[in-house]
Formats: C-alpha cells, structure tokens, sequence
C-alpha cells in the first residue's frame, strides 16, 4: 500500500514569492512628503457652499517620479485657479532627495452641514491627487511637523481649531468607460481647517433678543386681569416680534430643506406664545362668564405660578434640543 506524503516545499515557495512581489511592489510606491501652509481664507460662502483658500504646498520626495501635477478633488471655478511653482524644475537636495512647490490661491467646494446652526462646527478641506500615479506608484504622507497656519489667520465670525493634515486612498469605482479599464485607487492627501461659531454669537445676537420678547410677552400675566385687552396685546406683539427675529437669520441661511437648531428653539418660542394666550383668554373668560366677586389674589397667584413655569421651560427646553441636535 503506498502512502501520500504532503511536502511543504511548494506551499513555502508560493508564500516566498508573494512576499517578493509584495516587497518589490512596495518598495516601487514613490513616498511623497507634503505640507501646506495656510495665508488665507475668504469669501465664505454657505450659500455656494464654497470658500477661497490662498496657500503654499511642497513636496519632497527620492524617485523618479514628479508628484507635482496635482488635482484638486475638491476645487471649483479651476479656470480662475492660480497656480505658481517654486521652481520650473524640481531641485536636488543635498540628501539626493527632490524638492518643489508652488503657491495656489482658488475657490473650493464644501457642503455645509447646518443641522445645528448657531451652533454648527465644519471641517474646511483641501484635497489633492496626482492624476499620473496610482496608489501603488505614488503616495502623499504628510510632512512631520509640517502642516501651518499664517500667524495672525483669523476667519471673522468663527473660531478655528487645530489644523492637521492626512493621507487616505480614493477608490473610483468605475473605469470611466474605458473599454477594458479597471477600477483605480490613488492617494488623497487632505489638509483640514477644524472652524465654529462662537458661542456668544448664538447667546448674545439670536438667544438674548429671543429671551427679551419673551420675558416681555410673559409680562402680560403682571397686568390686572380686568384688563383682558391689554393683556392679550401683549403676546401678541410678542408673537410678532418673534416671527421678525426669526426672518433675521432665517434670510443670511440657504435653503436647506430641514429644520436646524435655531429653527427648534423658535418653535419652542411660538408655543410658549401660544400658552400664554390661552392662559390670557381662559382667564379673560372666566371673569367674564362668573357673576360673584372675582379672587383676583388667586388669579394673580396662578399667573406668577405661570409666569415662572414658562420661563422654566422655555430654558430647559432649549437646554435639551441643543443637547439632542
């Protein structure tokens, strides 16, 4: 009877020779170190969902391969686009290594995200790819300690976080049409600008003036109730200069189709008003409808109950929708 052996000798071999070709195919992938260095941006735009951004890229690399012909994934209007090098070739460092860059000013796109508006944060991106070199053949990593903003940037009406920049692959799943094409990954290198409102813009220019009308149109409950007119003139005002308010900021926002945060918080604001009617009238009526002497101790009692109850909930409800935005 003969007996089968298994030799290991093929298996090993296969698995040498991947390592070789997987060893030969990375050290063939061209590193390419990058920075920027951020002068300016302007022209924030959230209704074209796009800002100009003027900078300084460069890049150092050891190979054959230039990875200076850049594309902007993220760019718009590339005919008004300046782009100005360093260098018209690239230069050689003492290290053997190449060097070049380029100053670029131009607009890009970013879809801005408005859920929490006045309380929204965004990440304004520049993103490039080399449109020569795939993944394997060349490769963006950020340069150590090499990502900069212009000392002295400021963005009026946001605050700005910790730039930082980051290398990433990009999958097209597609082969563009090309008859016997096939799918393509190249290197993202992308430099984020973390930006937010601050928050004395939403407390003091819409929350404040907001709270104001409101403590205003709770004033009607410190009118005598025999005087059901002038009480209910009161939130009525009110409930006009709310919808003013809201048609203030309402007008500087696209349109978005959905609610955001400050949407909420006047919604809020609309039913207190609401409330505060009917607690007016329903009183209003009573003494009107009652053919003894009114307690109006006990009226004016319930409407001080009132008066604190709404406030109460006008802070704790938006208290609670910025917590859940």
């Amino acid at each position: 009877m003969l007996r089968r052996t298994f030799s290991s000798r093929p298996f090993f071999l296969l698995l040498f020779t991947l390592f070789v070709a997987t060893k030969a195919k990375s050290n063939d992938q061209q590193k390419v170190k990058t920075g920027i260095y951020l002068m300016n941006v302007y022209d924030l735009d959230i209704n074209t969902h796009s800002y100009y951004a003027d900078f300084y890229i460069w890049f150092k690399w050891t190979g054959d391969r230039d990875p200076s012909n850049i594309e902007f994934v993220n760019a718009v209007e590339k005919w008004g686009q300046t782009m100005i090098p360093f260098y018209e070739a690239p230069k050689e460092m003492p290290d053997g290594s190449m060097y070049n860059g380029m100053r670029i000013e131009g607009r890009f796109y970013h879809p801005f995200e408005l859920s929490r508006f006045p309380l929204d944060h965004h990440t304004l991106q520049i993103q490039i790819e080399n449109p020569d070199y795939p993944l394997d053949s060349l490769i963006y990593v950020p340069d150590s300690n090499a990502v900069f903003v212009r000392e002295g940037f400021w963005l009026p009406g946001w605050d700005i976080g910790k730039v930082h920049s980051k290398s990433h692959k990009n999958i097209y799943p597609t082969n563009f049409g090309e008859p016997g094409g096939r799918l393509t990954t190249y290197s993202n290198f992308t430099f984020d600008l973390p930006i937010s409102r601050p928050m004395n813009y939403f407390l003091l220019k819409l929350f404040l003036p907001l709270l104001i009308v409101m403590l205003l149109s709770l004033g009607a409950f410190y009118i005598h109730p025999e005087r059901t007119d002038a009480r209910i003139s009161v939130p009525i005002g009110s409930l006009l200069a709310v919808v003013f308010l809201q048609q203030s900021y309402d007008s500087a926002l696209p349109d978005v189709g959905y609610m955001v945060l400050m949407d909420k918080i006047y919604l809020l604001a609309y039913a207190l008003e609401l409330l505060i009617m009917l607690r007016v009238i329903m009183v209003g009526n009573g003494l009107s409808r009652s053919k003894k002497q009114p307690d109006y101790t006990a009226i004016r009692r319930n409407d001080i109950r009132y008066f604190w109850l709404y406030i109460s909930l006008m802070m704790a409800g938006t208290a609670l929708l910025i917590f859940i935005s």
